[in-house]
């Protein structure tokens, strides 16, 4: 059975799960052209994210995947937390506003409980996706049994091949061209491979289906990875102009008029991909301490960026995108997905 059998979809297309930007009707969009719709639950609450799956299950009868975060969740260490918040006290300061003395928790771990996978068996989605790490053997039994196929991010083959010995059923290879958080198991490295580099090793030393995502924004590049062996492409940049999608204005003007992308650990905790912004200029010097863990660090991150966006300043904002976001259209999403279809049919 082929992988677009299993997850009974049309296009080898899915949509980046972005949390934050995907919402319902993005991914219902998606999923009634024929794609995979994604919804990105991991910073949701599990109310919050049962609202999300029920909305999308209104809009489309089409499968579509959730997906939720599943780092080891770390202590906070507080003297590192403590110099962090007093690198960034001064941005707090120039914009009238007092940092916080002690930083939160904001996003839980799929592994710290059962209540994501609960809300996962309770709902039925197609598939189910996770980032920065594998879920507990239970979780994947009950997964598996409930018929609920998984994906797991992978950066690198160590990766990739941890994913496939859990029993995983499908690895999405994140390129180092990705937008938005690295996948990255181990938060102190990364391998920074290439999505096609990626693409190549995982089809050489993987059975299980390779979904390529990093970079892609049109047909020809999404069929370059296809010839390469990616059963599917994932593209999440490509549909962040889309109408449906939860992208403020100031991040959909920052796409058009400020198309380079660059790595920090400053917004989060955890390295991520976004347009440059005061994060990459103010605070990424060489200088810098190190950061506070995720997702404590995030706490303090957007507490910036709601002090900043107060005084009219949008550039703590965290501006996800890919490498090729220059090459970005504003189409409606199925408009997107038919151009997709179409380009990969020529190319």
């Amino acid at each position: 059975m082929t992988l677009l059998e299993q997850l009974e979809i049309k296009h080898p297309i899915f949509l980046a799960p972005m949390a934050g930007v995907s919402t319902p009707q993005l991914a219902a969009e998606v999923s009634n052209q024929g794609g995979l719709g994604s919804l990105g639950l991991g910073a949701s609450t599990v109310a919050a994210a049962r609202q999300q799956i029920l909305e999308t299950q209104a809009l489309t009868h089409k499968p579509f995947q959730v997906n939720f975060f599943c780092h080891q969740s770390a202590t906070l260490d507080k003297n590192v937390a403590d110099q962090w918040i007093k690198y960034l006290s001064p941005q707090f300061q120039k914009y009238h506003a007092t940092p916080p003395t002690e930083l939160k928790c904001i996003y839980p771990s799929f592994l710290d409980n059962d209540d994501y996978l609960n809300l996962v068996l309770e709902t039925r989605p197609q598939a189910v996706s996770f980032h920065f790490g594998i879920p507990h053997p239970h979780q994947i039994q009950a997964l598996k049994q409930a018929g609920i196929l998984t994906m797991v991010s992978a950066t690198n083959l160590a990766e990739a091949l941890q994913i496939e010995a859990a029993g995983i059923d499908i690895i999405i290879a994140q390129g180092i061209e990705a937008g938005g958080h690295r996948g990255i198991f181990n938060e102190t490295f990364d391998s920074a491979v290439k999505t096609s580099d990626l693409v190549q090793l995982l089809k050489q030393y993987c059975s299980k289906p390779v979904v390529a995502a990093g970079g892609i924004m049109n047909g020809t590049q999404a069929q370059l990875l296809i010839q390469l062996g990616a059963e599917a492409v994932q593209l999440g940049t490509a549909f962040v102009q889309c109408k449906s999608s939860n992208a403020n204005t100031a991040y959909r003007q920052a796409l058009f008029s400020k198309p380079i992308t660059q790595m920090t650990a400053s917004i989060s905790g955890r390295p991520a991909r976004g347009l440059i912004n005061h994060w990459h200029t103010q605070i990424d010097r060489p200088e810098r301490p190190p950061v506070a863990t995720y997702p404590y660090c995030y706490d303090l991150g957007k507490q910036l960026h709601a002090a900043a966006s107060a005084q009219g300043d949008h550039d703590f904002g965290a501006f996800w995108a890919g490498t090729n976001v220059a090459q970005i259209r504003e189409m409606e999403a199925a408009d997107l997905i038919n151009q997709l279809v179409l380009e990969i049919s020529q190319a």
